[in-house]
Order: C-alpha cells, then sequence, then structure tokens
C-alpha cells in the first residue's frame, strides 16, 4: 500500500522510499524513514496536498509524492 491511499485518521509503518536522488533523500530528511510509524491527518479541499503526522510534526505532500512510500497499515 502506498503512503496516498492510507485513509484519514488511520496509521500505517513505512517500508520502503521508492523515490530516487535529491527527492529520496528529501523524503529521508523530512523523517520519513523505514519503521516509522505515521498517521494521516488530512488534505486540502480539492485533494491535493495531503497532510500527515509524523514524529510529532505536520507535513503535507503532493499526492504524486506520497504514493512514492511504501507502507503497511498499523493499528497502533
Amino acid at each position: 500500500m502506498h503512503l496516498a491511499e492510507l485513509p484519514r485518521g488511520q496509521r500505517g509503518v513505512i517500508t520502503q522510499i521508492t523515490g530516487q536522488g535529491a527527492f529520496r533523500r528529501r523524503l529521508l530528511e523530512l523523517g520519513l524513514l523505514p519503521g516509522t510509524v505515521v498517521e494521516r491527518a488530512g488534505q486540502a479541499p480539492l485533494g491535493d496536498p495531503l497532510s500527515f503526522r509524523i514524529r510529532g510534526a505536520v507535513i503535507s505532500l503532493r499526492r504524486r509524492d506520497a504514493a512514492t512510500v511504501e507502507i503497511e497499515p498499523s493499528n497502533g
């Protein structure tokens, strides 16, 4: 499952970042590391960008960028 598919209010654990180069490095710098729990917080009125809670911060990602982050759904 991709981060962009995570329903609002649900959590997942990052398993892999499929982006490449400087883009991948930027996602890692934002804290999107494998094993990190992320929660979908919401989205902009037109559906893009999406917002996520990660490590106590809220970040926004474009839907196409969030699709490069693979997650496993989590209950906790």
